[in-house]
């Protein structure tokens, strides 16, 4: 237990250590944290956007923003969720572009707030396999898609989600309660034919 705990402070260190030789220009630091957050971004991005390619290109322009608002971030607060905000705004933003009629609410907003209990959703996902997920991720409206994503691949909290889809943190509950309804509805199909 203490060895975990001793390597956890290890890893900050040498985070916090790239972090501040990045915002000097060091190139070796800036290849490190690369390295370091890239995967887990572009598997971010795949999941937000739906798309490989996309994702690929999103993962290298969310490296450049990052080098351009290094200087934001605050040394006192967690790293990793900051960078995935940054990632999630620039998702969002991007599919904001892409979706010309704005915001998909008219087809959220119609369905029922029936409780759809987590655990279940969960147990569901459990007997799909991840190319299934990702194929019933890919049918859901784009807010419903990157709100799951950003909670349950990027465990971002309800004031982080919030601040990434720039709603009410008090709304972020029912975008996320009406998401997993219509990941389920998506998913059922998909049992039911095997596919």
């Amino acid at each position: 237990m203490e060895s975990a705990r001793v390597a956890r402070l290890a890893k900050d260190n040498d985070l916090q250590r790239a972090l501040a030789l990045a915002r000097k220009g060091d190139a070796e630091a800036w290849g490190e944290l690369y390295r370091r957050f890239a995967p887990a971004i572009e598997r971010f991005c795949r999941h937000a956007l739906g798309n490989a390619q996309d994702a690929e290109d999103a993962t290298g322009d969310i490296f450049i923003k990052l080098r351009n608002k290094l200087d934001q971030y605050d040394p006192q607060r967690p790293f990793t969720p900051w960078l995935y905000r940054l990632a999630g705004n620039y998702c969002w933003d991007l599919l904001r572009q892409k979706n010309r009629r704005g915001f998909e609410t008219e087809a959220s907003d119609e369905l029922p707030l029936a409780a759809t209990h987590p655990g279940q959703l969960e147990q569901l996902m459990a007997s799909q396999s991840a190319e299934q997920i990702r194929h019933a991720l890919a049918q859901l409206p784009e807010r419903s898609r990157l709100a799951l994503t950003l909670r349950y691949y990027s465990d971002l909290n309800y004031e982080e989600i919030a601040e990434v889809l720039r709603l009410p943190r008090a709304y972020i509950g029912v975008v996320l309660l009406r998401a997993r309804q219509q990941l389920r509805q998506a998913l059922l199909p998909e049992m039911e034919t095997g596919a």
